[in-house]
Order: structure tokens, then sequence, then C-alpha cells
């Protein structure tokens, strides 16, 4: 009887890290990589950075090359869609109609990009999630200064508005929340991006959209539509000091080009079993586990965080990999101790099931500014921010929940300094007990390039 593949849906950085790691912890059997877009994996990142200010071509954006994957023996089925899974039996089934029944599955799907009603089908409205979309993008601001409207000013709405003022468009930037990356990163911190991209030139709005202008794509009127504006709901006002000026009526943005940053939904619309739970991406518990056999990692999965004693799901690169090589570790150990009932317990390496228990990382760049953090920035219920240079925009933030610190994040200074801080949150820690070790550090001058 032929063996039995593990599937890895999902030719993304979690995906390949978990196919990477099947191998190197033993894993002989078939390894099947099925991934939707017809790209060998790829840093997704940079997409919004370095890809679409044109800095990186593509080529720098591989994660491994046809001859890095070779040694891993890959049933590699690059622009194909798995859109059914049986939990019971670990069946997979592919778009083309072919049902592949598997020893397990780890999916990593990621997110896909959230759209507005009324945009599909306008020319000159994007989202941003694929390396096709940001070519795409890329290609329409190589030339001229372009009117382009952002709405979003979460995290990639903030990027772009960067990189399309470095390369000398009129951008403006339109968020529901007063402050850019509110969410994410606070009012303090936020409030400091703000004045970045308003000195950059970035025109600040809120309010919600309310709908798109149009007009004829060619003069014969026979292309489609191109997007002319953007308008608002109520608000639409300019955002001052990163606070908006507040007020009804709506406004009018004028544009050659809209991208929607509005944020991501998980992508589990393929995954129909009532075995599993889909409610904001795949339900996994502490080992990654969402059934028997079936294992989540990146973006799409929501775990139960040993440490934070709650679901969480992070759309974060280093959260990716790192859960790739966990999933792919516990799956194994999983099938190890299936394998003697079956009879074949030599085939399937054993290993050691453990929680997955990460210190959250992640990090922006922003003009010359870089901005990382360590632990759980969103969400909290208590933050203190202590800004150390105004006009360099450097600041140290320090994030609670329930009375402990679990995040941290610097703005504008070295990575080393930012480790430095690290420990504060690597483990539960009290928040007065917290402060007092970021006032030392900063005391002690590791504030200091």
């Amino acid at each position: 009887m032929t063996a039995r593949p593990i599937a890895v849906v999902g030719a993304s950085a979690a995906g390949l890290a978990a196919a990477e790691a099947l191998r190197r912890f033993g894993w002989r059997g078939p390894l099947t990589l099925i991934g939707d877009e017809p790209h060998l994996p790829y840093d997704r990142p940079p997409l919004s950075k370095q890809l679409l200010h044109g800095a990186w071509e593509p080529e720098k954006l591989l994660l491994r090359t046809k001859e890095q994957l070779a040694p891993l023996d890959l049933d590699l089925r690059l622009g194909t869609r798995a859109t059914g899974l049986d939990v019971a039996t670990r069946t997979l089934t592919l778009d083309g109609g072919e049902r592949l029944s598997c020893a397990g599955v780890i999916i990593a799907t990621g997110v896909a990009a959230r759209s507005l009603p009324g945009a599909e089908g306008i020319a000159g409205v994007h989202t941003l999630r694929t390396l096709d979309d940001a070519l795409t993008l890329r290609g329409l601001l190589a030339g001229g200064g372009r009117r382009l409207v952002i709405v979003g000013n979460g995290v990639l709405g903030c990027e772009a508005a960067a990189v399309a003022r470095e390369l000398g468009h009129e951008v403006t930037l339109v968020g529901i929340a007063e402050i850019p990356m509110v969410a994410a990163v606070g009012a303090e911190v936020g409030a400091l991006l703000a004045e970045e991209h308003r000195a950059r030139g970035v025109q600040l709005r809120t309010g919600t959209v309310d709908g798109f202008e149009t007009a004829p794509a060619d003069p014969a009127g026979t292309g489609g539509r191109q997007v002319t504006a953007v308008r608002l709901a109520n608000g639409g006002t300019p955002a001052s000091e990163g606070i908006a000026a507040g007020g009804g009526g709506g406004s009018r943005l004028p544009a050659d080009l809209v991208l929607l940053a509005i944020g991501s939904r998980p992508a589990v619309e393929w995954l129909a079993d009532p075995a599993l739970d889909t409610t904001d991406g795949l339900r996994c518990d502490a080992y990654c586990a969402a059934a028997p056999g079936i294992y989540a990692a990146g973006d799409v999965a929501r775990w139960d965080h040993p440490q934070h004693g709650r679901p969480l799901r992070f759309e974060h690169r280093m959260n990716a990999t790192e859960q790739g090589m966990a999933a792919a570790r516990n799956l194994l150990a999983e099938l190890a101790a299936e394998a003697p009932a079956a009879g074949d317990g030599d085939a399937i390496p054993a290993q050691e099931r453990r929680p997955f228990a990460p210190v959250p990382y992640f990090w922006s760049d922003q003009y010359d500014l870089k901005i990382q953090a360590y632990g759980l920035t969103a969400g909290a219920d208590r933050i203190e921010t202590t800004v150390l240079d105004r006009a360099e925009r450097r600041a140290v933030a320090l994030y609670g929940r329930d009375g402990s610190a679990v995040g941290v994040l610097a703005a504008g200074l070295p990575p080393r300094r930012l480790r430095a801080l690290r420990a504060v949150v690597a483990t539960p820690l009290a928040w007065d007990d917290a402060r007092e070790q970021i006032r030392a550090a900063l005391a002690s001058g590791q504030d200091t390039p």
C-alpha cells in the first residue's frame, strides 16, 4: 500500500517552515506542499516596503529557489487551491476535483485582503496582499505624481503611504480611528507616527468610505470604469495633531489610485467541516492542533497561548516561521503515537509534543523610522509611553493587561536596545516591576544608539 503523505496547505512562510521542519525532524514519507499562487514561497513583509518602492525585485523575496527546495523531495502543487477537508479521514479536496488522503495536514493558508462594497471591477482600486498585487501597484506608482488615497491607517496603510510619498506621489491616508496604528501601538506612539507622516506631506483624514466616484476608463466608454474620487461619509475632516477635528457632513477626495488597506480575514472559507471552529481563524489547542492529525500555523491559526491564557492569532512574520516548525514537530509526535496501532511504528520519527508559547515580535519600517515590538501591544488596558526624542520620533512604550506587563515597543532605537527590553515581557511580570525595569534601562543610557 502506498504511504499517505503529510500535506501542507499554503506555500507561505509558515507552510515552508513546516515542510522543512518535517524533513528535518525525520519524516521520510511523501510530503505535499499546496499553494494557490503560482509563485514559489516568498516573503510578504517587503511587499509594502522594498518591493513596492522598487528597491527590490521579486527574486529577492523568494524564501527558497527551486534548487534549494529540491532536497525536500516535495510534491509541489503551485497554482492549486484546497477546496475542502474531511477531518475524520484527513482527506483534502483540491480545486481540480482530486481527493488526497493524508496521514496528517498542516494548514497555513494565511489571510486574504478585505475589500469594500462597490469596489470590485473599478479600475484603480487595489488591495495589497500578494506578490501580483504589489507588482501591479508598483507599476502604477512608477511614473509621474499621482493622487493616491489609502483607506485604512493601520500598519499596511502607513507603510504604503511612506513608500508612495518617497516616490513623490500625493497621498491621503484615511482611517476610521483618529490616530494611525492606534490599535496596534496605542495613542502616544500613534501620535508620533502621525506627526512623521504629516511632516512628510501625507494628508491625514478620519472618516468612513461612503463610495467611489468613477469615469469611463477610455473616451469611447467601452473599457469599464476608472476611479476618480473617494467619498467619505460623516467626518472626513482633516486630523490635527493626530486627533480628528470631527464634524458632520461628508467629503470628496480626488484620486487616481486607491489602496484598500482595511485589514484581512483568515483564509478559512474552504474549511466547512463542522469538526473545525473557524471563528476568527482556525481554532487550535496549545499544541497548534485543530483536530486529530490536523494542525495550523501562521496568520490563519488561533491557538491557546499557554502564557497569556487565551486564544490568540498573530499576523506576524516571525510567528509564522516559529509556528510552522512547532506544528510540524507536534504533528509528528501525534503520528508516532498512532503508528504502533497501525503496525508501522518505525516509519515515523518520535518527537516531543510541546505547547507553542512564543514571545511575539513585529516590526514596521516607515521612512527612516523602525518600529519594533515584543509581546502583545494590541488589546492593552494600560500603556505607558516614554518619548525620548520627539523630533527624532524615538520612544519606548510598555503595554499591560490585567496587572501584568505583556508588551514592549521601541521606535527609532537600534535592535540591540529592544532585545535588552525583551526580557521584561518574555515571562509574566507584574506591571510595577516591569515599569521599574524599563525605567532602569532608560536611566542607564540603554536608550541611546
